[in-house]
């Protein structure tokens, strides 16, 4: 399927946005006339220390540290303060991972090579030095659409380990009136991570059964020229995948087709309005942070109807 698939060398063999070079000046200009409302949505969850990840894993939830305090001025011992005058200031350790985020098209590798036939040696100690997550720092930004299979099925949630296919994307597109145009972001609800928040605990979440795509949907989204897919899920893909390897469409999507992948998008706001007006389409702001080399970045993103 990778051999199927694969972009490598469509946009020239120094390119490293992949997917997202569909989503042209053009199609961002019409992405802009979407907005009607103004209401905007963040797509985020909070940057905290208490965030998804378990402790025993390796993706550090945000450690937020304070450098300067108000408490320091008021005991009188911050350096330079006169009459009262003062700030504060902070600084936050985490992986880049841990949150709502994006991956980088030199997050995956298969067959020792990562997007447009690249050594996976390119990504050492010191970072990516091609495919980091930097060279889309200006790119995502576009016309989404919401697709809600969990709302088209009659669930508030898919089951832990259900199988997203092709026909229920276009059965989801359907029942919504909306259809999917060269160059758009897909936002796949699943009602999964509401369920995992609903419950009071995180437990769950990482490493374990999770609804979403297979490996047999990542065609429809190659003939449809989708520039970026993200999901309200752990791993974006369906858990466990029954291949061989644990993420099958983190190696043929990322790796050779340079599918962009955003996971633990918090979806349900959004949904909930997109059912109120009718509406499934939409401006999403949402570039990542221009960390250089890294191989991910977390991301605030902002749907505007």
């Amino acid at each position: 399927m990778g051999a199927r698939l694969s972009n490598w060398g469509r946009w020239g063999t120094d390119d490293e946005l992949g997917c997202v070079n569909f989503i042209t000046s053009e199609a961002r200009s019409h992405a802009g006339r979407l907005v009607r409302t103004g209401k905007s949505f963040s797509l985020s969850l909070p940057l905290d220390r208490n965030g998804p990840q378990p402790a025993s894993g390796r993706r550090l939830n945000p450690q937020h540290v304070m450098l300067q305090t108000g408490t320091e001025l008021r005991a009188g011992v911050q350096r330079g303060s006169v009459d009262g005058w003062g700030n504060a200031d902070d600084m936050v350790v985490m992986a880049l991972q841990c949150g709502t985020h994006w991956d980088a098209l030199a997050h995956a590798f298969h067959d020792y090579k990562m997007y447009n036939d690249r050594d996976c040696i390119m990504v050492g100690v010191d970072g990516a030095l091609k495919n980091d997550i930097s060279v889309m720092s200006d790119a995502i930004i576009g016309r989404a659409v919401l697709i809600d299979v969990a709302a088209s099925l009659g669930v508030p949630a898919l089951d832990s380990g259900y199988r997203i296919t092709a026909g229920d994307l276009t059965r989801a597109l359907r029942n919504q009136a909306v259809e999917v145009r060269t160059g758009d972001i897909l936002l796949i609800r699943t009602g999964h991570l509401q369920r995992i928040r609903a419950s009071g605990s995180w437990e769950g979440l990482t490493y374990s059964d999770e609804p979403g795509i297979g490996l047999e949907t990542l065609p429809w989204l190659y003939e449809h020229e989708i520039s970026a897919v993200a999901t309200d899920n752990w791993a974006l893909e369906v858990l466990p995948s029954r291949g061989e390897i644990m993420l099958p469409v983190h190696a043929v999507g990322i790796v050779y087709m340079g599918l962009t992948l955003g996971e633990l998008f918090v979806l349900d706001a959004l949904a909930a309005d997109c059912r109120e007006d009718g509406v499934f389409e939409m401006l999403l702001v949402a570039p990542p942070l221009p960390f250089s080399r890294a191989v991910g970045s977390p991301v605030n993103p902002i749907a505007m109807k």
